[in-house]
């Protein structure tokens, strides 16, 4: 009987201490415990930086964010060389020259957004990103007389939360995989130099419409790839439409197998 009573107080004791350990385990995970993050094992969502493909095909790109003193000029190489690219616009540079966008578009080219005032993108909330993209977008369609589908964050900067707002806003997020670098007025030597040496199919090249040495450089960039037997197209026409993915490695896009 004694036996009896010792254990029950025993198996008491053992309960309290048990229920005790998780009261106090519940409040350390609650109030001052690492909880579980919930995006571990989750892939960050990637830009498309160039075109998994064999064929001998690049993008030229140019965003406009200031200046217009030599676009002129650009679109008259272009068009001597009847090539078609791809012009990222701002809402500003759009409101400023809107004769040029005409102009641009008039020529073969096509639009892509590159937000409304060039923020840092990652430094907002959803709902003004989301504002940014939908302005430049009803400009460049009143404009163009198109609606865009490309766009690209300003200074190269995006998130999970800024590929989502792209996306829901029927979108695809564009980077590159040749910086010319042209905005650091490097010479037009050294940006064809830096453009040509990387050269590769599938490539999508970053230009900016103002950059001073930009016009300079874009003839022999042109003949190194005609004398190499590239074809240069807008981004649109480089990309995958569907059945594909981006490499998390390097953010190529390539078709699924």
């Amino acid at each position: 009987m004694i036996k009896s009573v010792v254990i029950t107080k025993r198996s008491r004791f053992v309960l309290m201490f048990l229920a005790t350990a998780l009261f106090v385990l519940s409040l350390f995970w609650l109030f001052g415990g690492e909880r579980a993050d919930p995006t571990v094992g989750q892939k960050r969502l990637l830009p498309i930086y160039y075109v998994d493909t064999e064929e001998k095909k690049v993008a030229i790109s140019f965003d406009a964010s200031w200046g217009a003193e030599y676009t002129e000029t650009i679109l008259g190489i272009l068009k001597e060389n009847d090539i078609k690219t791809t012009f990222f616009l701002t809402g500003f540079w759009i409101e400023k020259y809107p004769e040029l966008v005409k102009k641009i578009v008039a020529e073969g080219h096509e639009l892509g957004n590159h937000t409304w005032t060039h923020p840092h993108l990652n430094t907002l909330d959803k709902e003004s990103i989301k504002k940014e993209l939908q302005r430049v977008h009803a400009a460049l369609t009143d404009l163009g007389g198109k609606e865009p589908y490309l766009f690209r964050p300003p200074f190269g900067e995006y998130s999970d939360k800024v590929i989502e707002v792209a996306d829901e806003l029927g979108y695809k997020t564009i980077q590159w995989s040749i910086d010319s670098l042209d905005w650091k007025d490097l010479g037009a030597t050294t940006i064809t130099q830096r453009v040509t040496e990387k050269f590769h199919p599938g490539a999508i090249i970053l230009f900016h419409n103002n950059g001073r040495y930009t016009a300079d450089a874009l003839p022999n960039i042109i003949k190194f790839a005609q004398e190499n037997d590239y074809e240069i197209i807008p981004i649109s026409e480089l990309l995958y439409k569907e059945d594909y993915y981006i490499d998390s490695s390097d953010g190529a896009q390539k078709k699924n197998q």
